[in-house]
Parts: C-alpha cells; sequence; structure tokens
C-alpha cells in the first residue's frame, strides 16, 4: 500500500473524496509525506488528519477553509474550527464555560443566535451571558458536536488550509508543504462538482484562497474572522446563518 493509500485509509475518507484526494497529494513532497507516516507528535494525527473528507462529496454545498490545527491534542480532530474537547453549548450561565472561552466560536454561536432570530443585541449593542441564559433552549441543540452535525447536514465541508501542526516547525513554514494540494484540491472539486460551490474565507486565509486561479471557479463569502466581535454584525454570514438555522434541532428543520 503507498503512502497515499495508507493516509485515506487511516482518515476513513469517504469512497466519494479517494480519487480527488489520492490526485491532489500526489503534489505533496515524497519525503515530508512519508515523514508524517513515520512521526507521531504532530497535530491531529494521522488517523485525523483527512477527517473533514468522511463526509459524502455530492452533499456539498459550502467550503469553509480554516488556517490549521488546534495546538491541543484534546482539541484538534482534522476539521476546521472544531474544538473536540467542547462538548455543551449551554449552562445555566448562558454559553458554556468552554465556549465563552473560545473566541471564534462564541462569536459563530452569537451571530447565528441573532441570524436565527432568537435574541437581539441590547442597548449597549452586546448579546449578554444573562440574555443567552434566560432563552428558552427547548428547540435548540445542545452540544458542539451537533452543531457540527447541522453544518454538515447544510453542506459545509470544513478543512484546513494546513492540515498538519507540527511541534518542531512554524505553522507558515507547514503551509509552504500544502500550498499546491490546496489549489490542486480546490481545482478537482469544481470540476467534479455538480452543484456550484460557496467557498466560505474568514480572515487571513482569504488572501492566500483568493490568489490561487482554481479559486475563480467558486463563489466567495469573504469576511472578517471570526475571533473579531464585528463578525457577528457581517452582513454576509447573518444571511447565511438565517437561511440554514445551524441551531435548531433538525427534527425542526422545514
Amino acid at each position: 500500500m503507498s503512502n497515499i493509500d495508507t493516509l485515506i485509509k487511516r482518515s476513513g475518507v469517504h469512497d466519494d473524496w479517494r480519487q480527488i484526494l489520492a490526485e491532489s497529494l500526489l503534489t505533496l513532497e515524497p519525503d515530508y509525506l512519508a515523514s508524517l507516516l513515520q512521526d507521531d507528535t504532530w497535530l491531529p494525527g494521522i488517523d485525523r488528519l483527512l477527517a473533514a473528507f468522511q463526509r459524502d462529496r455530492t452533499g456539498v454545498r459550502y467550503l469553509l477553509i480554516g488556517e490549521s490545527p488546534y495546538p491541543r491534542r484534546e482539541s484538534a480532530n482534522g476539521i476546521a474550527f472544531y474544538d473536540a474537547a467542547v462538548g455543551s453549548l449551554w449552562s445555566e450561565q448562558g454559553l458554556s464555560k468552554a465556549v465563552n472561552r473560545a473566541t471564534s466560536l462564541r462569536n459563530i454561536v452569537k451571530t447565528a443566535l441573532v441570524a436565527e432570530g432568537h435574541l437581539q443585541k441590547d442597548s449597549a449593542g452586546k448579546i449578554t451571558q444573562e440574555s443567552i441564559a434566560r432563552l428558552d433552549k427547548r428547540g435548540l441543540i445542545l452540544t458542539l458536536a451537533e452543531l457540527f452535525q447541522n453544518l454538515e447536514r447544510a453542506g459545509f465541508l470544513m478543512l484546513n488550509a494546513t492540515p498538519v501542526l507540527h511541534p518542531e516547525r512554524k505553522p507558515v513554514n507547514e503551509a509552504r508543504y500544502w500550498l499546491q494540494f490546496l489549489e490542486h484540491l480546490l481545482a478537482l472539486i469544481a470540476q467534479n462538482s455538480s452543484r456550484h460551490i460557496t467557498l466560505l474565507l474568514w480572515g487571513k486565509i482569504a488572501k492566500l484562497v483568493e490568489a490561487m486561479p482554481a479559486s475563480g471557479n467558486y463563489d466567495k463569502i469573504v469576511c472578517e474572522h471570526p475571533y473579531n466581535i464585528s463578525f457577528i454584525d457581517n452582513p454576509g454570514m447573518l444571511r447565511l446563518f438565517a437561511d440554514l438555522q445551524i441551531l435548531k434541532k433538525p427534527a425542526l428543520f422545514a
């Protein structure tokens, strides 16, 4: 079995993606590819490297590209923006402590709360813990896992532009190994998709992806990184989240 086949198999890649990923992984330096299989110090690890591609390909409508894995083994799971260490979304105080401490995740949830009409900002322009605590959550999902299940159901594919975080290399250096992979992947996805896919580009990653000729095959929603509080007011994200209703329990989808 080749190193590429091993990577695809170990990550549990869906059959829909096997050929596209095999072709894209050919752009990686063979020695680098081999080093990933021999080293267990990097994140998210060999069994989660391509975890974003465990979903089917035909249902993909949105391609959300993050930067790199979380720098904690319990958090990094190969899916962009998904902190695997976070369980419940809510607490008696409002957002759970884990969500409230994760700035980007906190702002994503607050944006969805506003977009779906569950809450409005107060007179000071804030969404407070108190207002979230008072919210009737009986029709809402309860965990981060459910949130990402809803995102997948809505057609999201969520991958990092640099899917490896290595303790001995800076992310900017690691990224150089993966630039050709990402551009080749974007080109192949566009060529092999029966529907038009929208790229969601948050923050600095937008400049990287927009510079790639393959990105011209996609619609794009470009905005600030959700780490910024202004993300909650971004018109494009408010429209998207209002349409997708990602906080509602699946049984309540129309």
